[in-house]
């Protein structure tokens, strides 16, 4: 027993030799229950270790109150300036010792925008299950919209029983009746959930990557506490390009740390849980990156509003025009391991077009294809299916008269009939 808990531990702690994308990875000597790495625009796999085990991923579960805050604002279900005031949970969460929090005193409002600042920049659970009583109606309501979201965004391997990643046993009169006592996520699914919330609310990179928060700013009470995020720049483990996003501690998950960082124009994802110290999940995320830039990047392979190669143009029914010119909504970018010729396949989907079109309308949608690539070298199978850029059509195509149509097919059908009779 004692033999097989060491080659455990060995095999943990050298990530490389776990599951992982695509071909052979690196030994990064991760000290790590699970990790991950992706490029964000593609979904591209860099690396992972147990990827897609469940584990408590503590305040990580608040890149989901994020989301569902900044999607209630976006409804107009809520506003920024919105004042809120301070309930019975939050100010019983906010006198927990050890807890991080802005220490909410009954009696207080104070506004969604400043709340939510406490959540992301300092973690402050007290503001956390405030803003999930304003969005939800109350704590259960919002947790059942967490796990909802979580399903419809894939994924599987996640459940949520709070909204701070606090364990239930913390909670006491407010603990909800369940049997599961943590939050549950694993690694991939937090990449999953960090890539969705920067892609559809580029606005909280704006929040995460603010190094302090001065809480009641201007007022005699005025709290100021430095970001759980130490690779920000000025604090300790600063690493340039990172601009976000989530740690997470509880005795259960240990320190984790879902972050991302830019270089290059390339953006990356990355996650360790289970780590050791505060200082150690930085470290481990430093390997992820420094891999990451060192090894890999975004080569232009068609300029935005150029044709695709053999793809020039799309066919068009009805119209004054046979077909019509395909070009690019935007630069069309391939990961690729540097020091290496990786070659591509275009691969191009035209809809069933019918006049009128107008320029700039989307026509179809072209995705470049990496040599031996399987869906599992991504961190979704649907970013096979649904990556890539739109194709838009390069001018205006008018709708042919009813007589222009008339004698086009009666040259079709002449035009049949010969071909059937010499055969060709």
């Amino acid at each position: 027993m004692g033999l097989f808990l060491s080659v455990a531990v060995f095999l943990t702690a050298w990530g490389g030799l776990s599951d992982g994308a695509g071909a052979a990875q690196p030994n990064l000597q991760l000290a790590v229950k699970s990790a991950i790495l992706v490029e964000a625009s593609t979904g591209k796999v860099l690396y992972s270790s147990n990827p897609d085990v469940p584990l408590p991923p503590a305040s990580m579960s608040k890149m989901m109150t994020e989301y569902l805050v900044l999607e209630a604002i976006k409804q107009k279900k809520i506003k920024w300036d919105e004042k809120v005031q301070v309930s019975e949970y939050a100010f019983y969460i906010a006198k927990m010792p050890d807890s991080a929090g802005v220490y909410l005193n009954m009696g207080e409002s104070h506004t969604v925008k400043d709340l939510y600042k406490a959540m992301a920049i300092v973690s402050a659970n007290d503001a956390t299950v405030l803003l999930a009583e304003k969005v939800g109606g109350s704590e259960a309501n919002f947790v059942a919209m967490m796990n909802k979201k979580a399903k419809e965004l894939g994924m599987k391997n996640t459940s949520f029983v709070t909204s701070t990643g606090l364990p239930v046993e913390d909670l006491g009169p407010y603990a909800p009746q369940s049997e599961q006592k943590e939050n549950m996520m694993s690694a991939r699914d937090s990449a999953i959930l960090a890539r969705a919330l920067i892609r559809d609310f580029p606005e909280a990179l704006e929040y995460s990557k603010i190094p302090e928060l001065a809480f009641r700013e201007g007022m005699p009470n005025v709290i100021k506490k430095k970001n759980y995020n130490w690779m920000l720049p000025g604090l300790l483990s600063y690493y340039p390009g990172v601009d976000g996003l989530k740690t997470g501690y509880t005795s259960a998950a240990g320190y984790c740390f879902t972050g991302t960082a830019t270089r290059d124009d390339m953006r990356l994802i990355s996650v360790v849980m289970g780590t050791s110290s505060e200082l150690k999940r930085f470290e481990e995320t430093k390997k992820l990156f420094d891999y990451g830039f060192s090894n890999f990047k975004l080569t232009k392979k068609v300029e935005k509003g150029a044709a695709v190669k053999g793809f020039e143009t799309a066919p068009v029914k009805n119209g004054v025009d046979l077909t019509v010119p395909a070009v690019t909504s935007k630069e069309v970018n391939v990961l690729t391991k540097i020091g290496e010729d990786t070659k591509f396949t275009p691969v191009v989907t035209f809809q069933d077009l019918n006049a009128p079109l107008t320029k700039g309308q989307v026509i179809g949608k072209v995705v470049f294809k990496e040599e031996g690539e399987k869906d599992s070298d991504y961190l979704q199978p649907e970013d096979v299916t649904k990556g890539g850029v739109d194709l838009v059509a390069g001018q205006d195509v008018e709708e042919a008269s009813w007589i222009r149509l008339f004698f086009r097919s009666i040259i079709q059908f002449i035009s049949n009939i010969f071909s059937s009779v010499t055969g060709k």
